[in-house]
C-alpha cells in the first residue's frame, strides 16, 4: 500500500461528519451508502449488524514502523460507520492474541505492503486495495448517474487501479487504461479481457487520453499529472491515488466534481466487505 504521512490522516476523525455531507452532496450517498453499494449488501442488514460487530485494529511494527495516528484514524472511521471497535494496546503477535482473547469478529492490520481486514469465522480477507478500487468506481458511477456505454479512463494499473477497472467494466463502462509501466497496463488489459471476455482499451499517451475523457479514475501514486487544461465543465474525477494526481489549478477547476480521500472510502468498504458474512452472505471460495 502507499505509505501515508501523518499530515494525510491527522484530521480524519474531526472531519468525518463534514466529509459525509460532502459525499452526499456529490454522490447522493453517505460513506456507508457508497461502501454498501460497492460490496453489494442490503442496507438494513448492515445497520442492524454493525453495532454488534467487534472489530480489532492491531498495530503492526514491521517495515517502516507504525504510522502515528493511523490506527486512531481507522478506529474513527469504523466507529463512524457504527462498528464496535478498539485498538489493541500492544502491536504485532501480542495484539493479535489480544484481539482473539477479546473475541473480535474482524481484525484490521496494515504493514508497508498490505492493509487487510480479516473476518475470523469465515476466514475471508478484505484487501484495502481491492476495496478502495471498488469504492471509487462506485463513487464515480454515483456522480455520473449511469456508466453504461460511457468512456472512462483509469490511470494506474496496480491493485487499486485493476480493481477499479474491473468494477467499471462490470458496470458497463467503456474502459481505457494507462500506466507509465506499459507492461503493467498490458497485463491488466489481458487479465480483464480473459476474465470478463470484454473489450478494454490500452492507451499509450496520457495527455491525449485525458483530453478525450470526461470521466477519470486516477489510481496512480504520481502527483500533478492532471492539469487544468484536462478539466472541462463536464469532467468528473474519482481519485483514490495518493498523493492526488491533480495539480493545484486542476483542483480549482474541478471544484466539487471530485472524490478523493486518504483512507475513508477504502476503510469503510473493507469493513462492509468483511462484515457481510455476519449477514448470511456466502463466503467466497
Amino acid at each position: 500500500m502507499t505509505r501515508l504521512q501523518n499530515a494525510d490522516i491527522v484530521n480524519i476523525a474531526a472531519n468525518l461528519e463534514n466529509y459525509d455531507r460532502e459525499l452526499i452532496a456529490r454522490t447522493g450517498c453517505s460513506l456507508s451508502g457508497i461502501a454498501r453499494r460497492a460490496v453489494g449488501i442490503d442496507e438494513g442488514c448492515i445497520k442492524n449488524m454493525l453495532p454488534g460487530l467487534q472489530v480489532a485494529v492491531v498495530p503492526i511494527s514491521s517495515g517502516q514502523g507504525i504510522l502515528g495516528g493511523f490506527c486512531d484514524a481507522v478506529l474513527s472511521i469504523l466507529a463512524h460507520m457504527g462498528a464496535n471497535v478498539f485498538v489493541t494496546p500492544t502491536p504485532d503477535v501480542s495484539g493479535i492474541i489480544e484481539a482473539f482473547e477479546k473475541q473480535a469478529d474482524v481484525m484490521m492490520l496494515a504493514d508497508d505492503e498490505r492493509f487487510v481486514a480479516l473476518h475470523i469465522q469465515s476466514r475471508q480477507i478484505a484487501d484495502n486495495a481491492v476495496c478502495t478500487g471498488q469504492a471509487y468506481a462506485t463513487g464515480l458511477r454515483l456522480m455520473t448517474g449511469d456508466l453504461k456505454g460511457k468512456p472512462v479512463l483509469v490511470i494506474g494499473c496496480g491493485l487499486v487501479g485493476g480493481s477499479a477497472a474491473e468494477s467499471l467494466v462490470r458496470m458497463g463502462a467503456r474502459v481505457s487504461v494507462y500506466d507509465v509501466n506499459g507492461e503493467a497496463a498490458k497485463n491488466l488489459v489481458k487479465g480483464i479481457r480473459h476474465t470478463l471476455e470484454t473489450h478494454i482499451q490500452l492507451v499509450d499517451t496520457l495527455d491525449t487520453a485525458l483530453v478525450r475523457h470526461k470521466l477519470i479514475l486516477d489510481a496512480s501514486p504520481a502527483s500533478s499529472i492532471i492539469h487544468a487544461q484536462h478539466i472541462g465543465p463536464d469532467t468528473l474525477v474519482s481519485a483514490p491515488g495518493m498523493p492526488c494526481g491533480l495539480d493545484d489549478e486542476a483542483k480549482t477547476a474541478i471544484a466539487n466534481r471530485m472524490l478523493h480521500d486518504p483512507l475513508q472510502l477504502g476503510v469503510a468498504t473493507m469493513l462492509v466487505s468483511a462484515a457481510k458474512y455476519h449477514c448470511g452472505y456466502p463466503a467466497e471460495s
